[in-house]
Protein backbone atom coordinates (compact mmCIF):
# COMPACT_ATOMS: atom_id res chain seq x y z
CA UNK A 1 0.00 0.00 0.00
CA UNK A 2 1.46 3.19 -0.82
CA UNK A 3 2.54 5.84 2.24
CA UNK A 4 -0.18 7.47 3.81
CA UNK A 5 1.55 11.20 4.68
CA UNK A 6 0.07 13.39 7.42
CA UNK A 7 -0.74 15.75 5.31
CA UNK A 8 -3.01 13.98 3.58
CA UNK A 9 -5.90 15.28 2.11
CA UNK A 10 -9.51 13.47 2.02
CA UNK A 11 -8.76 13.82 -1.88
CA UNK A 12 -5.68 12.95 -1.71
CA UNK A 13 -6.25 9.57 0.40
CA UNK A 14 -8.80 8.49 -2.22
CA UNK A 15 -6.23 8.98 -5.17
CA UNK A 16 -3.13 6.93 -2.79
CA UNK A 17 -4.78 4.00 -0.68
CA UNK A 18 -7.73 3.17 -2.28
CA UNK A 19 -8.43 -0.22 -4.50
CA UNK A 20 -11.66 -0.05 -5.43
CA UNK A 21 -12.37 0.28 -9.62
CA UNK A 22 -14.83 0.29 -12.34
CA UNK A 23 -15.06 -3.50 -12.13
CA UNK A 24 -17.05 -3.45 -8.63
CA UNK A 25 -19.62 -1.84 -9.60
CA UNK A 26 -20.91 -4.59 -11.95
CA UNK A 27 -20.24 -7.49 -9.07
CA UNK A 28 -21.73 -8.34 -6.12
CA UNK A 29 -21.80 -11.14 -3.60
CA UNK A 30 -25.24 -12.81 -4.13
CA UNK A 31 -26.66 -13.77 -0.18
CA UNK A 32 -30.11 -13.68 1.71
CA UNK A 33 -30.15 -9.41 2.43
CA UNK A 34 -33.45 -8.27 2.42
CA UNK A 35 -34.52 -5.45 0.60
CA UNK A 36 -36.66 -3.22 -1.13
CA UNK A 37 -36.93 -4.23 -5.25
CA UNK A 38 -37.49 -0.84 -7.27
CA UNK A 39 -37.12 -1.67 -11.22
CA UNK A 40 -36.08 2.26 -12.17
CA UNK A 41 -32.94 3.01 -12.33
CA UNK A 42 -31.59 5.81 -9.15
CA UNK A 43 -29.59 8.37 -10.70
CA UNK A 44 -29.92 11.65 -9.07
CA UNK A 45 -28.77 15.24 -9.73
CA UNK A 46 -29.26 17.60 -6.60
CA UNK A 47 -27.36 19.67 -5.10
CA UNK A 48 -28.95 19.11 -1.32
CA UNK A 49 -26.57 16.89 1.09
CA UNK A 50 -27.60 15.69 4.36
CA UNK A 51 -29.72 18.26 6.71
CA UNK A 52 -27.77 20.67 8.80
CA UNK A 53 -28.67 21.26 12.53
CA UNK A 54 -27.18 24.35 14.02
CA UNK A 55 -27.79 23.02 17.32
CA UNK A 56 -30.22 24.20 20.19
CA UNK A 57 -29.97 27.79 21.30
CA UNK A 58 -29.12 28.59 24.61
CA UNK A 59 -32.54 29.99 27.10
CA UNK A 60 -31.00 32.77 29.45
CA UNK A 61 -32.65 32.23 33.46
CA UNK A 62 -34.74 35.01 31.99
CA UNK A 63 -36.64 32.99 29.69
CA UNK A 64 -35.50 35.07 27.05
CA UNK A 65 -33.66 33.18 23.81
CA UNK A 66 -30.13 33.69 23.27
CA UNK A 67 -29.66 33.64 19.58
CA UNK A 68 -27.42 29.88 18.33
CA UNK A 69 -24.00 30.59 17.46
CA UNK A 70 -22.93 31.57 14.35
CA UNK A 71 -20.72 29.02 11.67
CA UNK A 72 -17.61 30.50 11.33
CA UNK A 73 -15.30 28.53 8.78
CA UNK A 74 -11.48 27.92 9.19
CA UNK A 75 -9.52 30.53 8.53
CA UNK A 76 -5.24 30.94 8.52
CA UNK A 77 -5.98 32.36 12.34
CA UNK A 78 -7.53 28.58 13.40
CA UNK A 79 -10.25 26.14 13.13
CA UNK A 80 -13.56 26.57 12.59
CA UNK A 81 -16.12 27.36 15.02
CA UNK A 82 -19.97 26.16 15.23
CA UNK A 83 -19.80 23.99 12.49
CA UNK A 84 -23.79 22.70 11.55
CA UNK A 85 -23.78 18.94 12.73
CA UNK A 86 -25.12 16.86 9.91
CA UNK A 87 -28.69 15.21 10.96
CA UNK A 88 -29.22 11.93 9.93
CA UNK A 89 -32.74 11.58 7.82
CA UNK A 90 -35.09 9.33 8.80
CA UNK A 91 -35.27 7.93 5.12
CA UNK A 92 -31.45 6.92 5.20
CA UNK A 93 -32.74 4.31 7.75
CA UNK A 94 -34.70 2.00 5.46
CA UNK A 95 -33.27 -1.02 3.28
CA UNK A 96 -34.24 -0.05 0.23
CA UNK A 97 -32.74 2.05 -2.69
CA UNK A 98 -33.67 5.27 -1.84
CA UNK A 99 -32.94 4.68 2.01
CA UNK A 100 -29.56 3.66 0.84
CA UNK A 101 -29.41 7.05 -1.29
CA UNK A 102 -30.51 9.11 1.29
CA UNK A 103 -27.64 7.38 3.50
CA UNK A 104 -24.67 8.18 1.39
CA UNK A 105 -25.76 11.27 0.73
CA UNK A 106 -25.55 11.99 4.86
CA UNK A 107 -22.64 9.95 4.69
CA UNK A 108 -20.28 12.14 3.14
CA UNK A 109 -21.68 14.49 4.91
CA UNK A 110 -20.51 13.26 7.96
CA UNK A 111 -17.13 13.09 6.49
CA UNK A 112 -17.09 16.57 5.56
CA UNK A 113 -18.45 17.61 8.89
CA UNK A 114 -14.90 15.15 10.25
CA UNK A 115 -12.81 17.80 7.66
CA UNK A 116 -13.99 20.82 9.06
CA UNK A 117 -13.58 19.78 12.67
CA UNK A 118 -11.41 16.63 13.13
CA UNK A 119 -14.56 15.30 14.70
CA UNK A 120 -14.69 11.53 13.60
CA UNK A 121 -17.93 10.43 15.80
CA UNK A 122 -20.83 10.29 13.94
CA UNK A 123 -18.44 8.92 10.72
CA UNK A 124 -17.10 6.34 12.74
CA UNK A 125 -20.50 5.08 13.91
CA UNK A 126 -21.98 4.65 9.92
CA UNK A 127 -18.30 3.21 8.52
CA UNK A 128 -16.56 -0.51 9.22
CA UNK A 129 -13.01 1.20 10.15
CA UNK A 130 -11.17 -1.92 10.22
CA UNK A 131 -11.03 -1.78 6.28
CA UNK A 132 -7.77 -0.74 4.54
CA UNK A 133 -10.20 2.48 2.87
CA UNK A 134 -12.14 3.10 6.29
CA UNK A 135 -8.61 3.27 8.04
CA UNK A 136 -7.27 5.44 6.53
CA UNK A 137 -10.14 8.05 6.50
CA UNK A 138 -9.52 8.12 10.00
CA UNK A 139 -5.58 8.29 9.82
CA UNK A 140 -5.83 11.43 7.50
CA UNK A 141 -8.42 13.29 9.80
CA UNK A 142 -6.28 12.18 13.49
CA UNK A 143 -3.39 13.33 11.57
CA UNK A 144 -4.29 16.78 10.13
CA UNK A 145 -5.48 17.66 13.80
CA UNK A 146 -3.22 15.69 15.76
CA UNK A 147 -0.93 18.71 18.10
CA UNK A 148 -3.71 21.60 17.12
CA UNK A 149 -3.59 21.55 13.85
CA UNK A 150 -6.45 22.13 11.33
CA UNK A 151 -7.39 22.64 8.05
CA UNK A 152 -9.14 25.11 5.70
CA UNK A 153 -11.65 23.88 3.29
CA UNK A 154 -12.40 21.03 1.85
CA UNK A 155 -16.04 20.84 2.12
CA UNK A 156 -17.52 18.02 0.31
CA UNK A 157 -20.88 18.22 -1.49
CA UNK A 158 -22.60 15.14 -3.57
CA UNK A 159 -24.41 16.06 -6.32
CA UNK A 160 -25.30 12.94 -7.59
CA UNK A 161 -25.90 9.39 -6.85
CA UNK A 162 -26.42 6.54 -8.53
CA UNK A 163 -27.35 3.28 -6.74
CA UNK A 164 -26.73 -0.12 -8.46
CA UNK A 165 -29.41 -1.93 -6.42
CA UNK A 166 -28.99 -5.70 -6.51
CA UNK A 167 -32.17 -7.76 -5.03
CA UNK A 168 -30.86 -10.30 -2.27
CA UNK A 169 -27.63 -8.96 -2.42
CA UNK A 170 -25.41 -9.60 0.44
CA UNK A 171 -24.27 -5.74 -0.04
CA UNK A 172 -25.05 -3.22 -2.22
CA UNK A 173 -23.05 -0.47 -4.28
CA UNK A 174 -23.23 2.91 -5.49
CA UNK A 175 -21.69 5.69 -7.82
CA UNK A 176 -21.19 8.78 -6.44
CA UNK A 177 -19.90 12.96 -7.91
CA UNK A 178 -17.64 13.88 -5.01
CA UNK A 179 -16.90 17.27 -4.96
CA UNK A 180 -14.76 18.97 -2.73
CA UNK A 181 -13.23 22.51 -1.86
CA UNK A 182 -9.21 22.99 -1.80
CA UNK A 183 -7.86 22.49 1.47
CA UNK A 184 -4.91 24.39 3.29
CA UNK A 185 -3.40 23.11 5.86
CA UNK A 186 -2.10 24.76 9.62
CA UNK A 187 -0.16 24.10 12.21
CA UNK A 188 -0.94 25.16 15.83
CA UNK A 189 0.92 28.47 15.27
CA UNK A 190 -0.69 29.21 11.97
CA UNK A 191 2.22 28.10 9.29
CA UNK A 192 1.45 26.59 6.31
CA UNK A 193 1.95 22.99 6.37
CA UNK A 194 1.45 22.87 2.75
CA UNK A 195 0.35 25.11 0.24
CA UNK A 196 -3.04 23.33 -0.64
CA UNK A 197 -4.69 20.14 -2.01
CA UNK A 198 -6.20 21.25 -5.27
CA UNK A 199 -10.01 21.29 -5.37
CA UNK A 200 -11.46 17.68 -7.22
CA UNK A 201 -14.25 16.81 -8.87
CA UNK A 202 -14.01 12.61 -8.88
CA UNK A 203 -16.44 10.00 -9.48
CA UNK A 204 -16.10 6.99 -6.38
CA UNK A 205 -17.86 3.86 -5.32
CA UNK A 206 -18.97 2.94 -2.19
CA UNK A 207 -19.74 -0.08 -1.05
CA UNK A 208 -22.02 -0.90 2.29
CA UNK A 209 -24.37 -3.68 3.90
CA UNK A 210 -27.37 -3.20 5.84
CA UNK A 211 -27.43 -5.14 9.09
CA UNK A 212 -28.98 -4.15 12.65
CA UNK A 213 -31.36 -1.82 11.12
CA UNK A 214 -28.54 0.29 9.45
CA UNK A 215 -26.50 0.86 6.62
CA UNK A 216 -22.40 0.96 7.06
CA UNK A 217 -19.83 1.81 4.34
CA UNK A 218 -17.43 -1.52 4.28
CA UNK A 219 -15.76 0.34 1.52
CA UNK A 220 -15.19 3.58 -0.79
CA UNK A 221 -12.44 4.49 -3.22
CA UNK A 222 -11.82 6.11 -6.76
CA UNK A 223 -13.65 4.27 -9.86
CA UNK A 224 -11.00 3.50 -12.05
CA UNK A 225 -10.56 3.36 -15.73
Amino acid sequence: MPRLFAFSSRARVRGAVFGLTAALLLTGCQGGQPGGSPSESSTTASPTSAVFSPGPSATESSGSVVPAAVYKPADAKGKAQNVPVPVMPELAKENSRAGLEAFIRYWYATYSYATETGDLGAWMVLTDTTTESGTAYKKAIDANYSDGSWLVGGRIATPSIEVLWQNGADFQVAKVQVIQEEISYFYANATVRQKVSEASNTAEAVKAIYKDSMWQVIDNGLILG
